[in-house]
Protein backbone atom coordinates (compact mmCIF):
# COMPACT_ATOMS: atom_id res chain seq x y z
CA UNK A 1 0.00 0.00 0.00
CA UNK A 2 1.15 3.77 -0.55
CA UNK A 3 2.62 5.48 1.61
CA UNK A 4 1.11 9.28 2.35
CA UNK A 5 3.26 11.39 3.33
CA UNK A 6 2.57 15.60 3.86
CA UNK A 7 3.79 17.82 1.18
CA UNK A 8 6.34 19.32 3.59
CA UNK A 9 8.35 16.61 4.11
CA UNK A 10 7.91 14.72 1.20
CA UNK A 11 9.70 16.27 -1.86
CA UNK A 12 12.89 14.07 -1.01
CA UNK A 13 11.83 11.28 -1.22
CA UNK A 14 9.08 11.99 -4.18
CA UNK A 15 12.27 13.59 -6.32
CA UNK A 16 14.58 9.99 -5.41
CA UNK A 17 11.26 8.18 -6.80
CA UNK A 18 10.81 10.54 -9.61
CA UNK A 19 14.40 10.08 -10.95
CA UNK A 20 14.60 6.39 -10.07
CA UNK A 21 11.45 6.13 -13.26
CA UNK A 22 8.45 5.70 -10.72
CA UNK A 23 5.15 7.43 -10.83
CA UNK A 24 4.13 9.54 -7.61
CA UNK A 25 0.87 11.15 -7.07
CA UNK A 26 1.18 15.01 -6.05
CA UNK A 27 -1.28 17.62 -5.04
CA UNK A 28 -1.77 20.17 -7.43
CA UNK A 29 -4.14 23.26 -7.35
CA UNK A 30 -6.66 21.73 -9.99
CA UNK A 31 -6.84 17.86 -9.12
CA UNK A 32 -4.23 15.15 -7.83
CA UNK A 33 -1.93 13.87 -10.58
CA UNK A 34 0.26 10.54 -10.99
CA UNK A 35 3.22 12.09 -11.84
CA UNK A 36 6.74 10.76 -13.52
CA UNK A 37 9.59 11.72 -15.68
CA UNK A 38 8.06 12.73 -19.36
CA UNK A 39 11.74 11.69 -20.59
CA UNK A 40 11.75 8.14 -19.25
CA UNK A 41 9.36 5.57 -21.68
CA UNK A 42 9.40 3.40 -19.08
CA UNK A 43 8.28 5.30 -16.14
CA UNK A 44 5.56 7.23 -18.43
CA UNK A 45 4.77 3.73 -19.49
CA UNK A 46 4.01 3.08 -15.73
CA UNK A 47 1.63 5.89 -15.30
CA UNK A 48 -0.41 4.26 -18.05
CA UNK A 49 -0.44 0.83 -16.48
CA UNK A 50 -1.51 2.20 -13.09
CA UNK A 51 -4.17 3.99 -14.17
CA UNK A 52 -5.14 1.50 -16.96
CA UNK A 53 -5.10 4.43 -19.31
CA UNK A 54 -5.48 3.21 -23.05
CA UNK A 55 -1.80 4.59 -24.62
CA UNK A 56 -3.54 6.62 -27.47
CA UNK A 57 -4.43 9.32 -25.18
CA UNK A 58 -1.96 11.72 -24.82
CA UNK A 59 -0.73 13.26 -21.34
CA UNK A 60 -0.02 16.49 -20.13
CA UNK A 61 3.62 18.00 -19.41
CA UNK A 62 4.18 20.17 -16.33
CA UNK A 63 7.19 22.29 -16.28
CA UNK A 64 9.08 24.32 -13.51
CA UNK A 65 9.42 27.79 -15.87
CA UNK A 66 8.77 28.80 -19.30
CA UNK A 67 12.53 28.20 -20.47
CA UNK A 68 11.52 24.74 -19.77
CA UNK A 69 8.05 25.17 -22.12
CA UNK A 70 10.21 26.47 -24.64
CA UNK A 71 12.57 23.74 -24.85
CA UNK A 72 9.75 21.20 -24.98
CA UNK A 73 7.28 23.15 -27.17
CA UNK A 74 7.16 25.80 -29.66
CA UNK A 75 4.55 29.00 -28.68
CA UNK A 76 2.93 31.35 -30.89
CA UNK A 77 2.29 34.71 -29.80
CA UNK A 78 -0.98 34.04 -28.92
CA UNK A 79 -0.02 31.09 -26.71
CA UNK A 80 2.50 33.56 -25.14
CA UNK A 81 -0.14 35.74 -24.36
CA UNK A 82 -1.66 33.28 -22.37
CA UNK A 83 0.89 31.71 -20.84
CA UNK A 84 2.03 35.37 -19.42
CA UNK A 85 -1.76 35.45 -18.25
CA UNK A 86 -2.29 31.92 -16.88
CA UNK A 87 0.83 30.56 -15.92
CA UNK A 88 1.77 29.39 -13.42
CA UNK A 89 -2.27 28.23 -12.78
CA UNK A 90 -4.70 25.96 -14.29
CA UNK A 91 -4.02 26.18 -17.94
CA UNK A 92 -2.70 23.51 -20.80
CA UNK A 93 -1.25 25.14 -24.22
CA UNK A 94 -1.23 22.64 -26.79
CA UNK A 95 1.74 23.98 -29.00
CA UNK A 96 3.61 21.93 -31.71
CA UNK A 97 6.60 19.55 -29.94
CA UNK A 98 10.13 20.82 -30.68
CA UNK A 99 12.55 18.85 -32.69
CA UNK A 100 14.89 17.00 -29.66
CA UNK A 101 13.02 18.29 -26.95
CA UNK A 102 13.45 14.51 -25.56
CA UNK A 103 9.61 13.81 -24.60
CA UNK A 104 8.71 10.28 -24.97
CA UNK A 105 6.74 9.52 -27.35
CA UNK A 106 4.35 7.60 -25.14
CA UNK A 107 3.67 11.10 -23.46
CA UNK A 108 2.31 12.47 -26.82
CA UNK A 109 0.34 9.27 -28.12
CA UNK A 110 2.75 9.77 -31.13
CA UNK A 111 0.92 13.34 -31.76
CA UNK A 112 3.44 15.99 -33.45
CA UNK A 113 1.95 18.38 -30.33
CA UNK A 114 2.32 18.52 -26.79
CA UNK A 115 0.22 19.84 -23.94
CA UNK A 116 2.24 22.31 -21.69
CA UNK A 117 0.91 23.32 -18.27
CA UNK A 118 3.14 24.79 -15.20
CA UNK A 119 1.45 24.00 -12.18
CA UNK A 120 1.31 25.83 -8.58
CA UNK A 121 2.72 24.53 -5.38
CA UNK A 122 3.96 20.97 -4.73
CA UNK A 123 4.25 19.72 -8.25
CA UNK A 124 6.37 22.78 -9.43
CA UNK A 125 8.83 22.35 -6.34
CA UNK A 126 9.11 18.67 -7.61
CA UNK A 127 9.80 19.67 -11.28
CA UNK A 128 12.05 21.94 -9.97
CA UNK A 129 14.08 19.41 -7.91
CA UNK A 130 13.92 17.12 -10.62
CA UNK A 131 14.83 19.32 -13.42
CA UNK A 132 12.59 16.82 -15.28
CA UNK A 133 9.59 17.53 -17.21
CA UNK A 134 6.75 15.61 -15.51
CA UNK A 135 4.22 14.28 -17.62
CA UNK A 136 0.82 13.95 -15.16
CA UNK A 137 -2.68 12.87 -15.89
CA UNK A 138 -5.03 12.89 -13.05
CA UNK A 139 -4.34 10.51 -10.05
CA UNK A 140 -7.35 8.42 -10.75
CA UNK A 141 -7.72 4.77 -12.44
CA UNK A 142 -9.26 5.41 -15.81
CA UNK A 143 -13.01 6.20 -16.00
CA UNK A 144 -13.14 6.78 -12.63
CA UNK A 145 -13.73 10.62 -10.98
CA UNK A 146 -10.52 13.25 -10.73
CA UNK A 147 -9.23 13.01 -6.71
CA UNK A 148 -9.20 15.73 -5.21
CA UNK A 149 -7.61 14.18 -2.00
CA UNK A 150 -4.98 12.33 -0.88
CA UNK A 151 -6.91 9.74 0.86
CA UNK A 152 -9.13 9.88 -2.93
CA UNK A 153 -5.82 9.03 -4.45
CA UNK A 154 -5.08 6.29 -1.80
CA UNK A 155 -8.10 4.01 -2.06
CA UNK A 156 -8.08 4.07 -5.79
CA UNK A 157 -4.57 3.48 -6.90
CA UNK A 158 -2.54 3.30 -3.50
CA UNK A 159 -1.99 -0.67 -3.93
CA UNK A 160 -0.48 0.10 -7.97
CA UNK A 161 2.25 2.91 -6.52
CA UNK A 162 4.29 3.47 -3.72
CA UNK A 163 3.85 7.00 -2.49
CA UNK A 164 0.60 9.88 -2.34
CA UNK A 165 2.08 13.19 -1.23
CA UNK A 166 -0.51 15.01 0.62
CA UNK A 167 -1.68 18.38 0.03
CA UNK A 168 -5.01 18.39 1.50
CA UNK A 169 -7.62 19.72 -0.72
CA UNK A 170 -6.94 20.61 -4.28
CA UNK A 171 -8.37 24.60 -4.29
CA UNK A 172 -9.83 24.55 -7.76
CA UNK A 173 -10.93 20.85 -7.85
CA UNK A 174 -11.14 20.53 -11.64
CA UNK A 175 -8.69 19.75 -14.43
CA UNK A 176 -7.13 22.60 -16.45
CA UNK A 177 -8.89 24.28 -19.26
CA UNK A 178 -6.94 22.99 -22.45
CA UNK A 179 -6.90 25.19 -25.29
CA UNK A 180 -4.80 25.15 -28.52
CA UNK A 181 -4.34 27.79 -30.83
CA UNK A 182 -4.79 27.64 -34.36
CA UNK A 183 -4.12 30.12 -37.23
CA UNK A 184 -4.37 32.59 -34.41
CA UNK A 185 -7.50 31.41 -33.11
CA UNK A 186 -7.95 30.34 -29.65
CA UNK A 187 -10.06 26.58 -29.64
CA UNK A 188 -10.97 24.96 -26.25
CA UNK A 189 -10.45 21.37 -26.16
CA UNK A 190 -11.50 20.88 -22.89
CA UNK A 191 -13.25 23.50 -20.23
CA UNK A 192 -11.72 23.53 -17.14
CA UNK A 193 -10.17 25.88 -14.38
CA UNK A 194 -9.41 29.01 -16.49
CA UNK A 195 -13.03 30.27 -17.58
CA UNK A 196 -13.51 30.88 -21.40
CA UNK A 197 -14.45 34.65 -20.83
CA UNK A 198 -10.73 35.45 -19.08
CA UNK A 199 -8.91 33.53 -21.85
CA UNK A 200 -11.02 35.71 -24.51
CA UNK A 201 -10.46 39.03 -22.08
CA UNK A 202 -6.58 38.17 -22.61
CA UNK A 203 -6.82 37.41 -26.42
CA UNK A 204 -9.26 40.15 -27.40
CA UNK A 205 -11.35 37.20 -29.50
CA UNK A 206 -13.85 34.59 -28.85
CA UNK A 207 -13.03 30.72 -27.93
CA UNK A 208 -13.99 28.35 -30.33
CA UNK A 209 -15.10 25.15 -29.00
CA UNK A 210 -13.67 21.75 -29.82
CA UNK A 211 -14.94 19.02 -31.52
CA UNK A 212 -15.77 15.76 -30.10
CA UNK A 213 -12.81 14.27 -32.42
CA UNK A 214 -10.46 16.82 -31.18
CA UNK A 215 -11.35 16.20 -27.85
Amino acid sequence: MADIIPEQQALARAGELILAGMPVAVPTETVYGLAADATSGEAVARIYEAKGRPRFNPLIVHVADRAMADRIGILDPLSQRLADAFWPGPLTLVVPLRQGAGISPLVTAGLETVGLRMPVGFAARLVAATGRPLAAPSANSSGRVSATSARAVADDLGHRISLVVDGGATPVGVESTIVKVEDGRMRLLRPGGVPAADLEAVAGSPVQRGSAAQR
